[in-house]
């Protein structure tokens, strides 16, 4: 299992992403809000001609919405045909894991529980793997929880 991992930091907690559901890493320079929809909606932003629906990932899982909305930096992903950009605090390296996904052990926080799905180690520290599809397809149901 030596697949290749995006590593990031999302709501303060390390996090994984396998690179086959990234498209693209990018600095926001613009979100324009979207009038009645949920709090982690940010808005849509313009990417190479093509308009993204900017998911603000902290607020499904802090429950409010990310006070610096406007110049963060985004995992772009093409879910179910649509393409998203997933509001991360940082994003540190790529890089392969020889050891692979380890299950999940002990106590998963409850806000998380939606969208983990393993562990792996990297630089002898646990991050938490998460699938992007996860914040799209279990987010609403997440927050409304």
């Amino acid at each position: 299992m030596n697949r290749l991992y995006l590593f990031a930091t999302l709501a303060g907690t390390r996090i994984a992403v396998e690179t086959g559901e990234v498209e693209a890493v990018v600095k926001l320079t613009e979100i324009s809000p979207v009038p009645g929809m949920s709090a982690h909606v940010a808005g849509l932003s313009a990417l190479r001609s093509r308009v993204l629906t900017i998911i603000d990932t902290a607020a499904l899982i802090q429950g409010e919405a990310s006070p610096t909305r406007e110049a963060g930096l985004a995992i772009i992903a093409n879910i179910a045909g649509h393409s998203y950009g997933l509001m991360v605090d940082s994003v540190s390296d790529i890089c392969r894991v020889p050891e692979g996904e380890l299950p999940l052990r002990g106590q998963l926080d409850r806000a998380w529980a939606p969208y983990g799905r393993a562990i792996v180690e990297q630089d002898g520290h646990p991050w938490l793997l998460v699938s992007l599809a996860s914040f799209i397809d279990g987010g609403g149901q997440a927050q409304a929880a």
